[in-house]
């Protein structure tokens, strides 16, 4: 509506139509796949229940939900965030924190990782793997949230705009940097299991590492194997699943605005 606001006129029209079935796919369908297989990958690598099995069950809940409602669900998963992050705390060896830092920026600043294939290539995978992961992450600047902030009653705008850009530093500089430090202090540092290895795809595959497994191995290094992988994998679950819940809402207010509303 505020595009259309914008550009009162056919290009507004165009524009606006455009950004509504963009976010219908990218969010209703594209985006709920990717939260779906995240859950699926890592409770298969957790508990062995199949990724499809998984999937199925997360089709008939979001079914159910969709019907119905998902206070309930939001209710208990703003809960656990808390607890989450304070678990990610508990979990970096404290003692390796200086370490951690020092190697981030080493390899941040580090020529040969710049220069190595080309550096036109190195800056366009840099840029490409960043706003991949940024949109994914807090979906700033996709025009995404809005959506939710907008249901939100306020006496003044720039409250709820305070809201939605501290939303993003929490998740982006807090929430995922805790994230980073976990991994790092425990599998790169000290006797960590990938401590002196080079990263190259082989050497990970050899070590059983994967992107989809990483946490869970750095959670099961504190907490044991096993339970650190189910506590990634049920965190995963709640946070993936409220996420396609959202979606699904994101994508619906984008139809009733290109359909209509129908009571």
């Amino acid at each position: 509506y505020y595009i259309k606001k914008a550009f009162n006129n056919g290009f507004g029209k165009f524009m606006a139509g455009f950004f509504a079935v963009a976010i219908i796919l990218a969010l209703g369908f594209m985006g709920a796949m990717v939260q779906s297989n995240s859950i699926g990958e890592s409770c298969q690598n957790a508990f062995g229940i199949p990724s499809w099995v998984m999937g199925a069950i997360i089709a008939v809940i979001c079914a159910f939900i969709f019907i119905g409602g998902a206070h309930r669900v939001a209710a208990v998963a703003e809960k656990i965030v808390p607890v989450m992050a304070i678990l990610y705390v508990l979990c970096a060896r404290i003692k390796y924190v200086p370490s951690t830092f020092g190697m981030i920026f080493k390899y941040a600043f580090n020529p040969t990782a710049v220069i190595g294939g080309s550096i036109g290539f190195a800056i366009k995978q840099a840029i490409s793997q960043g706003v991949k992961r940024g949109l994914f992450s807090n979906e700033a600047g996709m025009g995404s949230t809005p959506h939710a902030h907008a249901q939100a009653k306020v006496k003044c705008p720039h409250e709820q705009g305070v809201v939605a850009m501290i939303g993003v530093f929490i998740d982006t500089f807090v929430v995922l940097t805790m994230t980073a430090l976990v991994v790092i202090s425990t599998l790169y540092t000290g006797d960590g299991i990938l401590s002196g290895v080079m990263t190259s795809s082989e050497n990970l595959d050899a070590l059983g590492v994967a992107k989809t497994n990483l946490a869970q191995l750095a959670f099961g290094s504190v907490f044991g194997e096993s339970f650190g992988s189910a506590f990634v994998a049920i965190c995963l679950l709640f946070f993936a699943f409220t996420t396609i819940i959202g979606w699904n809402l994101f994508g619906r207010i984008n139809a009733n605005y290109l359909f209509g509303r129908k009571n």
